[in-house]
């Protein structure tokens, strides 16, 4: 509802300024969204109705039926929430949240794994017990691996995998 409130004098709703700023600041990252590899895309928390135009967008090579795309595209996205855009948003700023919680994630990963190489039983009797549902066998078995890789000068496999171990079951459980 648009206009000036009878009482206050006051204007209510965003100015037209205000409303072009916010359409344009969509259509950027619309733009934004245009530039990514499908892979980038899928990590994204993107509505099903907007990848179809997403990638209508990426594959069309005419300057302007692409500008044409990119606008269609915004419009989509204009009627999505504003938290549906946040979310997006955060997802593609390297220093947005979720990517703060990946990195921290990741360190936690290697800081066990390190452990687990460095202490040994006395690390993984702790990640036991900070998380039971860790396979006892499988990371004793990659740790045992990964040391006798190091040793011989072979290619971390077992050091990988142990990783990977690792960060899932960090994600599984708070």
């Amino acid at each position: 509802m648009r206009g000036i409130d009878e009482d206050s004098g006051e204007y209510l709703g965003p100015s037209r300024s205000q409303q072009r700023r916010d359409a344009l600041e969509v259509l950027a990252l619309g733009e934004r969204l245009v530039a990514l590899s499908p892979a980038q895309l899928r990590q994204l928390p993107i509505p099903d109705p907007l990848l179809p135009h997403i990638l209508d967008a990426q594959r069309i090579g005419s300057h302007i039926a692409r500008k044409r795309q990119l606008a269609f595209l915004a419009k989509q996205m204009r009627r999505e929430d504003e938290d549906t855009l946040h979310a997006i948003r955060d997802a593609l700023d390297a220093g947005g949240e979720s990517a703060r919680q990946e990195t921290a994630l990741l360190h936690r990963a290697e800081a066990w794994r390190d452990r687990l190489l460095a202490e040994g039983d006395a690390a993984l009797a702790e990640l036991l017990s900070e998380h039971p549902s860790a396979d006892r066998q499988h990371v004793r078995q990659l740790v045992r691996n990964a040391l006798e890789e190091r040793r011989l000068d072979k290619p971390p496999r077992a050091y990988r995998e142990l990783f990977r171990l690792l960060r899932e079951t960090l994600v599984q459980e708070p």
